[in-house]
């Protein structure tokens, strides 16, 4: 078990935040071990595919067989909602020595796997960043606005339970392992076993979609964070609806939908005008429209300007 000691002080700077690097890094668990979520099956089969497999290799390495990580790829966030990059350049500075150590405390009692055992240390780490890096933008980003609203309305739902019931409350419903006795919160079935009294710094609360458990740090040493299994995780991976044609014919009027479908590709005024049937000086009407309110952009290519649809317009077209 471990306990986190919080005085009035520490509950009154309780706070949230959402990190990209630490939803990045957790992820690594849900790619080692499916079993540990069927909702993220659909993720995961499409992360696998787009991994490099030399990258693959080093990142399951991370994950030791006991499922825990190294402290240091995850430092506790000094802002709300840090950017990935500023998080990862955090992470490459930190000394070669903490390296060592929280590599092989995250797979103790077992030796390094064979990735991780290189003889120069700082290489190693910065190998580690620059993939953790190409698996941000292969896996996460392209998702991060969707698990960024889950995260959100998770964090929405929790402060007020706080506001409600205080402490008691707020984790009532977090998880099962949890517990909140007399200021301390207490966190079964842990691998580690240690008491952490805060002292005034607080407590940082983490929602994340990969999680599938209260995930404190590894070591002792670390202050207070806890990153809990958020809620509404079962629809991060859902296929959106349709899009509403009709709506969207009353909203923009039937011609600029049928001309803001037929944008997935560049195409010039002519050869839009001869497809719709129409004048081309009634589809340049509709494209200065469109693209004043930024659903389609514009480039020239000789002669020719030629339009295509923006991801604005895409959202518009396929929310």
């Amino acid at each position: 078990m471990i306990s986190f000691e919080l005085d009035v002080e520490d509950l009154a700077d309780t706070r949230f935040a959402v990190s990209p690097l630490h939803e990045t890094v957790v992820s690594l668990r849900v790619l080692r071990d499916p079993s540990l979520s069927a909702l993220h099956l659909p993720w995961r089969r499409a992360a696998l595919d787009a991994v490099d497999p030399s990258d693959l290799r080093l990142l399951l390495s991370l994950v030791s067989a006991r499922r825990t990580l190294p402290d240091h790829l995850t430092p506790r966030p000094d802002e709300f909602e840090p950017r990935f990059e500023a998080e990862l350049d955090r992470v490459r500075r930190t000394p070669t020595a903490h390296v060592r150590r929280d590599l092989a405390a995250a797979h103790a009692p077992n030796d390094l796997p064979e990735p991780l055992r290189a003889p120069d240390t700082a290489a190693l780490h910065e190998a580690i960043c620059d993939v953790l890096h190409r698996f941000w933008e292969l896996a996460i980003a392209p998702h991060w606005q969707r698990m960024r609203l889950v995260l959100e309305a998770d964090m929405t739902y929790r402060a007020r339970r706080l506001a409600l019931g205080g402490a008691r409350l707020l984790f009532a419903d977090m998880h099962p392992n949890l517990r909140w006795q007399d200021g301390v919160l207490h966190i079964s079935k842990m691998i580690s076993h240690h008491h952490v009294a805060a002292r005034g710094r607080g407590l940082l609360l983490m929602p994340s979609v990969f999680v599938h458990k209260p995930a404190p740090p590894l070591s002792p040493d670390e202050p207070p964070v806890l990153a809990y299994p958020c809620r509404g995780v079962g629809t991060l991976w859902e296929a959106p609806p349709p899009p509403d044609l009709p709506a969207l014919d009353a909203l923009l009027g039937a011609p600029k939908v049928r001309l803001l479908a037929l944008l997935a590709e560049p195409l010039p005024t002519i050869e839009i005008a001869r497809r719709l049937r129409v004048t081309p000086s009634a589809i340049s009407q509709h494209l200065q429209v469109l693209h004043a309110t930024g659903l389609v952009s514009r480039a020239r290519d000789g002669r020719q300007v030629l339009y295509r649809r923006t991801a604005v317009g895409d959202a518009l077209l396929n929310p």
